[in-house]
């Protein structure tokens, strides 16, 4: 479907406040927080703890880094593809949500290594000690889970009309 010209400028605008918001918390805990030191927010809980990662969650991968640069870049291409394919407000949101958090990470990945594709992410918001992330994470996350309620929500409401027009009981 083609979306109208205002439309991809908020989706746009709302892809680069959300990639401006990561980079510049990513800057902030740079030059903020010490490498490896932790700073409690809510005790153990929460806290910062400035951090690299080379890999995914949990410092998956982090021995090849070029496997999530070469996927991250695959979605950051993809996304707008995929965007034009809705018409409806969540799932064009939620997916602009995992564009941006794809775009963050990728940035990183780009700008902060020796060689293309072996950067680290900047990662600074430590879970309990469970895992540390950081804002491009929050808004990839919350965009896949939007987009799995929107496809869950909209498959219950297809399959529901389905069964309707079928004469069939709800």
């Amino acid at each position: 479907m083609r979306k109208s010209k205002s439309a991809w400028i908020v989706i746009l605008l709302l892809w680069g406040v959300l990639i401006l918001i990561d980079q510049l918390s990513k800057a902030w805990a740079l030059t903020r927080l010490s490498s490896g030191a932790r700073l409690p927010i809510f005790g153990d809980f929460l806290s910062l703890q400035l951090v690299h990662n080379a890999g995914a969650a949990f410092s998956f991968g982090a021995d090849k880094p070029w496997i999530f640069t070469v996927l991250a870049a695959l979605v950051v291409l993809a996304m707008p593809l995929l965007i034009r394919q809705y018409q409806r407000t969540l799932p064009i949101l939620a997916l602009t949500f995992i564009w941006a958090g794809a775009a963050g990470n990728l940035g990183d990945r780009l700008a902060r290594g020796t060689q293309i594709g072996s950067g680290k992410v900047v990662d600074f918001i430590n879970y309990n000690g469970w895992f540390v992330g950081n804002i491009a994470d929050i808004v990839l996350v919350l965009g896949v889970i939007l987009f799995l309620l929107w496809e869950l929500w909209a498959g219950r409401q297809h399959n529901s009309t389905a069964v309707t027009a079928k004469g069939g009981q709800q």
